[in-house]
């Protein structure tokens, strides 16, 4: 069976996720839709850069899309914010359209967005379709993996997670999320507005202590600046010294009182070394490192592209990637 998909934004990770769709067996492209109304009228072939047309071209109304197209899966990536991207989702629902998408408050309901969520999961429901949040963070490095590891443990006391990347390969919009090129009172004040942080902490620190039964007191999400000492730089953006590179950003759950899950990432430009790994502690103690760590931006788009033949299978609601099936990739 051919999975029929269409897009919804067709940014950075979007346009990464048409392109892994147009190539893979087992899928088409029927539909996508963007804002930009310079992208609007386009061929998504041409959109996204894939070297070819697909003859589909890219319009600005979701309904009049899916009416138009009758896709079997929506994937939407276009904000980081559930509350921003509630609507969308709704429009998508009405027409009974199963979603995967990239938004990281999606991928789990964490306490501040529990009415969100349950609102989301409702809608869903209702539409009998569900929806999946997922990427490789959260999604996948900080939270489905780990889990996954404490499966082969009779005891687990704590899970601790260390993710680093050497932001200089990842894209533009990246480097400046994790604040690359501020002075510190710029990198503040855009800390405090939440404009500039790793999104998704809280919804994997959660995800973690639900799937192990830990009830949890509080979750700490503290964000730090990696400051340059001297001149560094990407294709993309230059810093020079005393400017900041970078986050250092640690988030904490806490059960009884005790730090019992930790999640340490570190995001700048010129890290020396970029890994992924988790320490079990417990019995058996458990440790995973992944060298060179999993590529963020090919890794989001490629869990997003293998969880579209999944999501056909799962019962309604919000679904996450705890209670999902495992994680593979998809071959036509």
């Amino acid at each position: 069976m051919t999975i029929r998909v269409m897009h919804i934004g067709l940014g950075p990770i979007g346009a990464a996720v048409a392109r892994q769709v147009a190539s893979r067996k087992g899928f088409q492209i029927v539909g996508a839709v963007d804002i930009d109304p310079h992208k609007v009228g386009k061929d998504v072939g041409d959109v996204v850069e894939l070297g070819r047309r697909v003859r589909v071209k890219v319009t600005s109304d979701i309904g009049k899309t899916i009416r138009a197209t009758k896709p079997d899966v929506a994937v939407v990536c276009t904000s980081s914010s559930l509350k921003d991207v509630i609507p969308q989702f709704e429009e998508v629902l009405k027409r009974r359209v199963p979603i995967v998408t990239t938004t990281e408050e999606a991928a789990y309901p964490a306490p501040h967005n529990r009415r969100l969520a349950k609102r989301l999961d409702e809608a869903a429901r209702k539409a009998k379709v569900a929806i999946l949040g997922t990427g490789v963070n959260p999604g996948f490095a900080m939270d489905a993996l780990p889990i996954a590891l404490t499966a082969v443990c009779e005891r687990v006391d704590s899970v601790e997670v260390h993710r680093v990347q050497d932001a200089r390969v990842r894209r533009l919009t990246f480097q400046q999320k994790i604040g690359a090129g501020l002075t510190l009172e710029q990198f503040r004040r855009k800390v405090a507005e939440g404009t500039v942080r790793h999104v998704g902490f809280t919804e994997s620190i959660q995800m973690i202590a639900d799937a192990l039964g830990w009830k949890l007191d509080r979750i700490t999400d503290d964000v730090k600046p990696v400051v340059a000492d001297g001149t560094v730089q990407s294709e993309l953006l230059a810093v020079d010294a005393g400017y900041v590179s970078g986050i250092v950003q640690d988030g904490i759950g806490y059960v009884d009182g005790e730090p019992r899950i930790k999640l340490h990432m570190e995001a700048y430009l010129g890290a020396p070394e970029s890994y992924d790994a988790v320490t079990v502690e417990g019995h058996p103690r458990v440790t995973s490192k992944v060298a060179g760590g999993l590529h963020g931006d090919v890794a989001t788009a490629s869990i997003t592209v293998n969880s579209i033949p999944k999501i056909l299978r799962v019962t309604p609601g919000l679904r996450t990637m705890a209670d999902m099936p495992i994680p593979s990739w998809f071959g036509g």
